[in-house]
């Protein structure tokens, strides 16, 4: 039975922080770019009212500066993708605590290291293991 606020394995997911598909984002980008080159054409017709029908040349002019960057526009408001959604960033603030400090660490020294590595190493080296009678080193996890 279920309860009320419990999810069953078939109950659709709603994923908020998913990003729009390319498909969909490249079908709003087109249509965009399809209405903004929509606009020239009523512009240019209106350039041809104004200036032949009323004769009103200042007006036609306008229509027409008007027409002449909308391609551009169109073609940088199609291309321009939508923002991305901003991450928060981990930044330095002055509020937090040190780490404490640790009081018996013990600091190795250099010349200490390579004398440990040396009194290692100076004995005869192993014989080499591949003969057929090796077994592989055991790893301590027993089956």
């Amino acid at each position: 039975m279920k309860r009320p606020g419990q999810r069953n394995d078939d109950d659709p997911v709603l994923i908020t922080e998913a990003a729009v598909s390319f498909e969909d984002e490249f079908a709003a980008r087109k249509k965009r770019y399809s209405l903004i080159m929509a606009c020239r054409i009523p512009c240019l017709i209106l350039a041809g009212v104004f200036g032949i029908g009323f004769n009103w040349p200042l007006v036609a002019v306008a229509f027409i500066v008007l027409s002449v960057p909308l391609p551009w526009v169109a073609v940088l408001i199609a291309n321009d993708r939508p923002p991305k959604k901003s991450q928060k960033v981990n930044r330095y603030r002055a509020d937090r605590k040190a780490l404490p400090e640790v009081s018996e660490a013990r600091i190795i020294e250099a010349a200490e290291a390579l004398d440990a590595r040396s009194q290692r190493t100076d004995g005869p080296r192993q014989s080499r293991q591949d003969g057929p009678d090796h077994a592989p080193p055991r790893t301590g996890t027993d089956g």
